[in-house]
C-alpha cells in the first residue's frame, strides 16, 4: 500500500506542473514611456490598469508593463523609447506630452503606440490625421496648450487690477514656447503684460519665483509640461509663499494647494488609453482608431487657497465650476 501510493504521489507531482503550465495563457508585454514621474502619473496609472482589467488584461495574471519614467528629463526619451521597443512589446503607451510620443515614432514604426498628450497632435507631428491616423500611432490628446489663452483670461477675472502676468514654461518642451509666444503677441494688444518665464531645473524655478516680485509680476499662469506637474508641490508651495495667484492645467494642482484649475480630468487620457490598447490587443489596427478628444473641461478652485490669498472669486467663475476644494 505504501509503495502504490507513493507511485502514485509521484505521478501527480510529475503529470501537474505540466497541467499548469498548459492552462497559463502567455504573457502579454505592453510597454509604457512617460515624460512624467510615476508619483505624479499614479491616479491615471491606476485608472489604466483598471481598464486593462475590465478588458480581461491583469498584470501578473497574463499581461506585464514595463515602465520608463523620464521625470520632466526629455533628453531621457530617444533611449528609453529605443529600449522598449527591443523588450518585443505587443504595444507601447506614450503618456505625459508630445515628446513621449515622438520619441516612440522615431524608434518605430511596426509597434503599435498609444498616446496621451496634451498638445495638437497634427502640429507636434504626431499623426498626419485625427479621424484616421496613418501608421502605428493614435491616442487621446486633452488639447491643454491649446486652453492657455482660457487661462488667462480666467486669471485676469481673478486678478483685474494685475498690469503684469507671467506664464511659466519650460523651455526643453519644443511645443510649448512657439504656443506661448504666439498668446503673449496675441494679448500685448490688450490688457496686462505678459512675460515669458523659462525654467526647466529645480533652481530655475525658485530663481523664477524669486524674481517674480522685482518685476512686480501680480499672478501666474502654468504652461501644462510634465515637468512642472512633477514638481507641483514645490510650485504651489512658491505661489503661496510669494502670495502670487495662480492658474493650473490639471485637478491635481488645485488638489495640492494651487488657487484654481482649469483642463481635461486628469484620469480622462489613461482611461481612454486602456479601451485602445485593448481594442489593438485583441486585434484592432491604431490606423483605424481615431485620435480622440475631450468633450469638456474642467474647472476646480480651491477655496482655502482663495482666502490665503485674498482673492474674490466673481460669481460668473464659481458657478461655473465643477468642483470647489474645500
Amino acid at each position: 500500500m505504501r509503495r502504490r501510493t507513493f507511485v502514485f504521489a509521484v505521478g501527480v507531482a510529475t503529470i501537474a506542473p505540466g497541467l499548469s503550465r498548459a492552462q497559463k495563457p502567455p504573457s502579454i508585454t505592453i510597454g509604457y514611456l512617460s515624460a512624467s514621474s510615476q508619483e505624479a502619473e499614479a491616479e491615471g496609472l491606476a485608472v489604466f490598469r483598471n481598464g486593462l482589467e475590465r478588458s480581461g488584461y491583469v498584470v501578473g495574471r497574463n499581461i506585464v508593463i514595463e515602465y520608463r519614467w523620464a521625470a520632466g528629463r526629455y533628453d531621457r526619451l530617444p533611449a528609453m523609447a529605443t529600449d522598449l521597443v527591443q523588450h518585443r512589446c505587443a504595444l507601447i503607451v506614450a503618456t505625459g506630452g508630445s515628446a513621449a510620443a515622438l520619441a516612440l515614432k522615431a524608434a518605430t514604426s511596426v509597434l503599435p503606440v498609444v498616446f496621451v498628450i496634451g498638445t495638437d497632435p497634427i502640429a507636434s507631428g504626431v499623426v498626419a490625421s485625427l479621424s484616421r491616423p496613418e501608421g502605428n500611432l493614435t491616442g487621446v490628446t486633452s488639447y491643454s496648450h491649446d486652453l492657455s489663452e482660457k487661462r488667462v483670461e480666467i486669471i485676469r477675472d481673478l486678478v483685474p487690477s494685475a498690469k503684469r502676468i507671467a506664464l511659466l514654461v519650460n523651455r526643453t518642451n519644443a511645443m510649448a514656447e512657439p504656443a506661448v509666444r504666439h498668446l503673449v503677441m496675441k494679448a500685448s494688444m490688450n490688457g496686462p503684460k505678459l512675460d515669458l518665464v523659462n525654467a526647466s531645473t529645480d533652481g530655475e524655478l525658485i530663481d523664477a519665483f524669486a524674481g517674480f516680485n522685482s518685476t512686480r509680476t501680480a499672478a501666474i499662469v502654468v504652461f501644462a509640461d510634465p515637468f512642472f506637474t512633477t514638481r507641483r508641490e514645490l510650485i504651489v508651495e512658491m505661489a503661496a509663499r510669494y502670495g502670487l495667484p495662480s492658474i493650473y492645467d490639471s485637478r491635481e494642482f488645485a488638489a495640492a494647494g494651487g488657487l484654481i484649475s482649469y483642463g481635461t480630468s486628469p484620469t480622462y487620457g489613461h482611461r481612454r488609453a486602456a479601451i485602445y490598447a485593448s481594442r489593438i490587443l485583441q486585434g484592432a489596427r491604431p490606423s483605424d482608431l481615431p485620435v480622440e478628444r475631450p468633450a469638456a473641461f474642467e474647472l476646480v478652485i480651491n477655496l482655502k487657497t482663495v482666502k490665503t490669498l485674498g482673492v474674490t472669486i466673481p460669481p460668473s467663475i464659481l458657478a461655473r465650476a465643477d468642483e470647489v476644494i474645500e
